[in-house]
């Protein structure tokens, strides 16, 4: 991959949104890029296991949790993701099976681990504005995340 977010920062500085530096890398893909697909969750993943099934080629899944504490994705999510082609996965939330995804080639960014999951039924929202970590996320921006940090335009 041909960018550096730094540079594109210096570049375009009025016109990208810096993630604050609270996010952790639990995936294997150090550098992605791809178009913002957002969804909004309160702790039942199902909604996110849907959306993995599709075609992920070019694009990132940015997760909002409502209720934080239990992992939303573990093993099993992120071999889907890869099986579909999703470049990165951006969770505000926590995530499980570290030793596991780590592996795995596709990028995960999130708060932290849980080994918890969450046995809660609840719908989620897709393609919704998202804000949290100093950014808004809506569905179709760019997204690049590298060692630097992550820049959404």
């Amino acid at each position: 991959m041909n960018f550096f977010t730094a540079d594109m920062c210096d570049e375009h500085h009025e016109d990208v949104q810096v993630l604050e530096h609270i996010f952790k890398e639990y995936g294997k893909r150090e550098k992605f890029r791809g178009k913002v697909v957002t969804i909004k969750l309160d702790e039942d993943n199902r909604g996110l296991i849907d959306l993995l099934k599709e075609d992920g080629k070019g694009k990132v899944a940015v997760v909002d949790v409502e209720s934080k504490f239990c992992a939303v994705v573990g093993e099993n999510l992120m071999l889907m993701a890869e099986k579909n082609g999703w470049e990165g996965i951006i969770i505000n939330g926590y995530v499980r099976d570290v030793h596991i995804t780590k592996n795995i080639d596709v990028g995960l960014l999130a708060l932290g681990t849980c080994p918890k999951r969450s046995k809660k039924i609840s719908p989620s929202q897709r393609e919704v504005e998202l804000r949290f970590g100093g950014v808004v996320f809506k569905d179709g921006m760019e997204i690049f995340a590298d060692h630097d940090g992550v820049i959404v335009k």
